[in-house]
């Protein structure tokens, strides 16, 4: 199985690139992980709707560069499906046994996804109604990822 997140931006914070790392580390006994970063764009204070819509777009198409075509994408977006971990786990079983091999989970920037982020993907994902910097959003999915195949193959961690 592969994983990719495809998000924007860079992490600046230690503790996050620290936590990132270790759930890499983790991961790759399961899967092989990849992450892709696609640059973000300054949106300007006080940025008008059609602004902040343009710099969607710009993300977004850098976004879309990364996701290759036979990919199942699961983008992360608040008005998407809430799963618990073992429904995401469950999840990602039913890909695999579908004969899915590559799975690519998509980080938006400061302002969301792109319409044409979301239309590309084949769920639409969220952890939650409340909003998370991406960056953190990022150590969160690897954490539910790693979480998710110590259930599939039933190791202690989930509880």
């Amino acid at each position: 199985m592969k994983i990719t997140i495809a998000c924007v931006g860079k992490i600046k914070e230690k503790y996050l690139t620290a936590g990132i790392a270790e759930y890499s580390k983790r991961l790759s006994r399961y899967c092989t992980l990849q992450i892709l970063e696609a640059a973000d764009e300054k949106t300007p204070e006080g940025a008008s709707a059609a602004e902040e819509d343009a710099i969607r777009e710009k993300e977004g198409d850098r976004l879309l560069k990364l996701i290759p075509d036979n990919a199942f994408v699961i983008a992360l977006a608040i008005d998407g499906e809430m799963l618990d971990s073992i429904e995401l786990s469950e999840r990602i079983s039913s890909l695999t046994v579908r004969g899915i091999s590559h799975i690519v989970f998509v980080i938006g920037g400061s302002l969301g996804l792109s319409p044409q982020v979301l239309q590309r993907a084949d769920r639409k994902l969220s952890f939650s109604k409340m909003t998370f910097p991406h960056q953190l959003m990022r150590m969160i999915l690897l954490e539910q990822i790693y979480r998710s195949f110590r259930i599939l193959h039933h190791e202690p961690y989930h509880k």
